[in-house]
Order: structure tokens, then C-alpha cells, then sequence
């Protein structure tokens, strides 16, 4: 792999640790600092993780690593072309220099050394599978990808919205399997069958965090059968635009892990990059035989068909109050900003305008509206809510869960009065609690927050004009 130095051509010099190397300059396309990288699971030992460079999603390898060298602190990257670009970590860059001063310089075959550490091909990807799966299920706009963002090992990931049955609070008993490898925690009752839970963070071959309050169940659809994943928290719901999202770098189209990654999404305006789970790759065939084998109830397989007429709510609190919202409706979840543009004469339950991708939208606190008390929820988070044409933020104490009740748990709600359409249509109470969940409507939400406002602002302008 390291060869003399020809001397037909001119080196870049960089250090790995306090050894000096070189490359032939001709290859070298960028350098930069080394930038903030996502982590890929399942992925060759050399590859630190992928980095967006000048809008491409871009894979970083270790240097050291590809050497067979110990790691080094790096601070440099060299961007090169190799069947697409690719970033070569370095503890430094030096300078370019011609042969008549680099007798003394080990130049490195670069594209042997990748080769060598990812050495099996395999066919491009030419799209990502998630923006056919958008398109087909009509899922808000036709150019938008919903996707629920988890956190596994402190690292961010994220799931298509389609592929999640429900997002679960961790059950206090769990059906332990003897035997089982690291992957498999055990299994639950669920909808009048057993559902197995599997450590999302061991499936990734990540550290696997302790379960605590936050820890969430994902039930996820793998071909015909469910599973749960144990995920160390829900973080929020993101309707991503198709041009942000990237198919895998090819240089990772070497190995069979990358296939547990469909897709690479740049949120925050390319800022943060966030890797797409495959959920019919994240299960290897040995763990999904084992299980088939394991303790469910004679049953012979993980869970049963579901009744798809079933619909999904996002579950969400204000003031310790839970309600609940069709999953159709939210186009996402984000974190209240720190700062809201003021929108002048409003209202005091409009706390102000936020920009969405791209667009300006109400920021309404949906607490002080029901209750006449501003949202309490240490981190308060903004439900998106798109129905048609309008489009409104709704503050709330904290999102917890993706539920599907079964259709014949939901009752109508009781009329609530006020002369009008009711803004809570239905109510319907958690499995295994006598808490209840009442449904909002979000057209009758979005239209009330709409009128509210407006004779809000009409009720001042009467006022500032001395009117009656």
C-alpha cells in the first residue's frame, strides 16, 4: 500500500499523528476542517461517519484507520474523487510540493487503501425508497417526505412515518427470552398478542443506553410481522422536502450494513445531517428466526395482521392534560424557538411567527386558548398543523407517543357547548389506564384559532377607533 515517491507528479503532504505522508496533488479536490459528521451503524472500521460538503453528502474514512495506524487526533479533511467524493481525515495538511523536494515524503495509494477497506461492490442506488413510498401514500404534499426522528446511543436517527404502526411508553413487565443475544430484551402483550422488543442502539451495534422514563417503544412493520424497538427517546416529527434527501454516498455500497441506512436527509438548511433507517434491514434473519421460535403464546409468529382501517394520533399534553391529534394532520414537530417574530396587535395567545420551510405561520399557545393558562412544559414543543390551505403552529407542554387504538375504543365526545362545531370530536382511554384522550379535531382547531384571531384584532381595532 505505501510506495516510494514517483517523481512525475506533484505531492500534498499531510501528518497522520506525527507521521508525514503524501498523495498525489492531482486527486485532491477540496481541504477543509473537519466537519461535524453523522455516524453511520453497521458501516467499514475506517469510516468516521458522512459530512455535507458544498450541498453532497460526503463519506469521511480515517486515514489512520486505512494505514492499519492507531487513531490520531484529526483536524483536517481531504475531499478526493472516487467514484464520488470522499473525505480523507488527517491530523493536518502540510503544502503541495514538487519532486525536486519530496525525497524524503511517503506517498500513499489512496484509492488502493479505500479499496481495500471496503472491497465489495455493489449496484448505485439511483433514489431513495422513501420518496416512492411519500409519493404513493399522498402523505401531505406530494414533494414532502414525514419522518419521526429517535434517538439511539445519543445519536439522532429517523424512521419514515409510514413504517410506524405506533410509538409506545416502555411497559413495566416484559416477558424476558432465555438465551437471547444482546439485541433481543423480550416481549410484551400487544392488541391481544405478543410483541418482541428488540434494542434499536444493539441492532446498530451502538452502545446500548439504560431503559428510563423517556425510553419509547417503535412498532415497526418487518414484511408480514411487528416488532417493537427500544429506542432511548422520541424526539420529534419532521416533514423533510424531497430535494433534501440523498441516497447513500456510493463509496458505502460496499458492505451489507449501509443497507440498514435507505437514505441521508439535511435538515437545518444542510447544517445537520440525519440518517433514514430501513426497517426491513434492520433485523437480521437469525434474530428474526429466533424469535419466530421463541415464547408467543403458540401463536407460531410475531404478531397478527391489524386492522389497517385503524387510525394513528399523535398523543400530546398541555397543562397535564392529554389529548390526541390525527397523525394525517401534523406536518411536524419542532422545539419552540427561542425567539418569535412579534406579530404587532395580535392577540396574547398568538405568541408570535415562525418560519417553517420557507413559510411564516401563527405560533398559537394552544394552552392559554383552552384553559386561559401559558404553556409549563420545561422544553414546549410546536405542532405543525396543515389542513388545505391553513397552516398554524400550536404550542404544547411535551409530545409523547404515536398511538392506533383500535377503532372501536374510540366514542364521540361529549358536547362540550359554546354554540358551535366542537373542537374535540372524539375520546378514547390508553391501554391499561384510566386516563383519557380527547381527540381534536384539527379543521375545527385551525378554524377556531383563525376566528379567535380575527375578533381578537377586531375587538382591538373597535377600540383604537372609539367604536362601540
Amino acid at each position: 500500500m505505501v510506495n516510494s515517491l514517483e517523481a512525475d507528479a506533484r505531492t500534498l503532504t499531510f501528518s497522520v499523528g506525527s507521521e508525514l505522508l503524501g498523495m498525489e496533488a492531482s486527486l485532491v479536490q477540496e481541504i477543509t476542517p473537519l466537519p461535524r459528521l453523522a455516524r453511520m451503524p453497521h458501516a467499514p472500521e475506517a469510516l468516521m461517519g458522512v459530512a455535507q460538503v458544498s450541498g453532497v453528502i460526503v463519506p469521511v474514512l480515517s486515514v489512520a484507520s486505512l494505514l492499519g495506524r492507531e487513531q490520531s487526533p484529526v483536524h483536517r479533511m481531504i475531499v478526493t474523487e472516487m467514484d464520488g467524493p470522499v473525505g480523507l481525515a488527517v491530523t493536518g495538511v502540510s503544502q503541495i510540493v514538487s519532486e525536486d523536494h519530496s525525497a524524503s515524503v511517503t506517498r500513499i495509494d489512496i484509492a488502493s487503501l479505500v479499496a481495500a477497506a471496503v472491497p465489495e461492490r455493489r449496484a448505485r442506488r439511483v433514489s431513495s425508497p422513501i420518496i416512492a413510498a411519500s409519493r404513493q401514500t399522498g402523505h401531505l404534499h406530494a414533494e414532502t417526505i414525514t419522518l419521526v426522528t429517535l434517538v439511539a446511543s445519543g445519536q439522532d436517527f429517523a424512521l419514515p412515518l409510514a413504517s410506524i404502526e405506533e410509538v409506545l411508553r416502555l411497559p413495566s413487565e416484559i416477558a424476558r427470552i432465555p438465551l437471547a443475544d444482546v439485541a433481543t430484551i423480550g416481549s410484551v402483550a400487544w392488541r391481544c398478542a405478543v410483541l418482541p422488543l428488540l434494542s434499536l442502539s444493539a441492532l446498530l451495534r451502538l452502545p446500548v443506553a439504560p431503559i428510563t422514563l423517556r425510553s419509547r417503544v417503535v412498532v415497526v412493520r418487518i414484511g408480514t410481522h411487528r416488532v417493537g424497538l427500544v429506542v432511548d427517546a422520541m424526539r420529534t416529527i419532521e416533514s423533510v422536502p424531497e430535494r433534501d434527501v440523498d441516497a447513500v454516498p456510493q463509496v458505502l455500497n460496499r458492505t451489507g450494513g449501509e443497507a440498514r441506512i435507505q437514505a441521508i436527509c439535511r435538515l437545518d438548511e444542510g447544517t445537520r445531517l440525519l440518517s433514514v433507517l430501513s426497517p426491513d434491514y434492520l433485523v437480521d434473519e437469525d434474530i428474526t428466526m429466533r424469535l419466530l421460535q421463541g415464547d408467543t403464546g403458540g401463536k407460531g409468529e410475531m404478531t397478527g395482521d391489524i386492522d389497517r382501517q385503524d387510525e394513528r394520533f399523535l398523543l400530546f399534553t398541555i397543562s397535564g392534560e392529554c389529548f390526541g391529534m390525527p397523525i394525517e394532520a401534523v406536518q411536524e414537530v419542532a422545539l419552540l424557538p427561542t425567539r418569535l417574530t412579534s406579530l404587532p396587535k395580535a392577540p396574547a395567545f398568538v405568541q408570535g411567527v415562525m418560519n417553517v420551510r420557507g413559510e411564516a405561520i401563527p405560533v398559537i399557545d394552544q394552552a392559554r386558548r383552552f384553559n386561559g393558562i401559558s404553556f409549563a412544559g420545561a422544553k414546549p414543543r410546536v405542532i405543525v398543523v396543515r389542513i388545505g390551505e391553513l397552516t398554524a403552529g400550536f404550542i404544547v407542554d411535551a409530545v409523547s407517543q404515536v398511538v392506533r387504538p383500535p377503532a372501536d375504543a374510540l366514542r364521540p365526545a361529549p358536547d362540550l357547548g359554546g354554540g358551535g362545531a366542537r373542537v374535540f370530536d372524539r375520546v378514547f382511554t390508553l391501554d391499561g389506564q384510566d386516563k383519557l384522550v380527547l381527540i381534536v379535531s384539527p379543521q375545527e382547531l385551525l378554524d377556531r384559532a383563525e376566528r379567535d384571531v380575527l375578533v381578537a384584532l377586531g375587538t382591538k381595532n373597535k377600540a383604537a377607533e372609539g367604536k362601540p
